[in-house]
């Protein structure tokens, strides 16, 4: 038999997504996909967390544990999904020319406006937008990236934002300067993570 060497596993930069509380995700054509997962992997994990809340909520009422006494508590939260996963808020972009793009995850962006309960999303202001067919909004123009991290910097002072980025090489090198130029202008420091296909 021949020699075979296998080098590896690599798994793809956005993986690390988990351990920061505030990211900013943006695809670029059909580099949405992997941003799309990370959304579908948030949405599982605030879930999760809900229903384990709710069922530690449940077993203290039942077993009689009075919520603010300081002698008794709950059972303690599931270590191991609330360890593994930070993240509070994400900035989701997707930048696309094709229409008709929008079909692709309908049904997930449907999910996560149902359960934006802060009003995180940008809706459309009577129900369902016409161009992407679901509740969050769309503009018809290239973000201003400069915007985009002033608002995060603003909004999320002191924080450590994971920018992951998936699409053709010609954005890396914008939104890697801007991550480095907030990052050393303000106190919220931004980590670029970039997937080129």
């Amino acid at each position: 038999f021949p020699r075979v060497l296998i080098d590896g596993p690599y798994g793809a930069p956005a993986q690390d997504y988990k351990k920061y509380e505030v990211v900013l995700l943006v695809g670029l054509g059909i580099g949405a996909t992997p941003m799309i997962s990370i959304v579908k992997d948030i949405v599982h994990n605030i879930r999760s967390m809900a229903e384990d809340e709710d069922e530690e909520l449940s077993s203290a009422l039942e077993n009689g544990v009075a919520i603010n006494n300081k002698t008794s508590s709950p059972s303690p939260p599931n270590p191991k999904t609330r360890e593994n996963f930070k993240t509070k808020r994400a900035y989701f972009y997707w930048v696309t020319r094709e229409q008709g793009s929008f079909d692709w995850f309908k049904g997930i962006m449907n999910e996560v406006a149902e359960m934006d309960h802060d009003h995180s999303l940008n809706h459309a202001k009577n129900g369902v937008d016409v161009v992407s067919g679901t509740r969050v909004k769309s503009h018809f123009a290239k973000p201003n990236w400069r915007s985009v991290y002033k608002h995060i910097a603003v909004n999320h002072n002191a924080a450590r934002v994971g920018v992951f980025y998936c699409g053709a090489p010609a954005l890396t090198k914008v939104l890697s300067q801007l991550a480095s130029d907030f990052s050393h202008k303000t106190s919220t420091k931004f980590d670029f993570h970039k997937e080129n296909f």
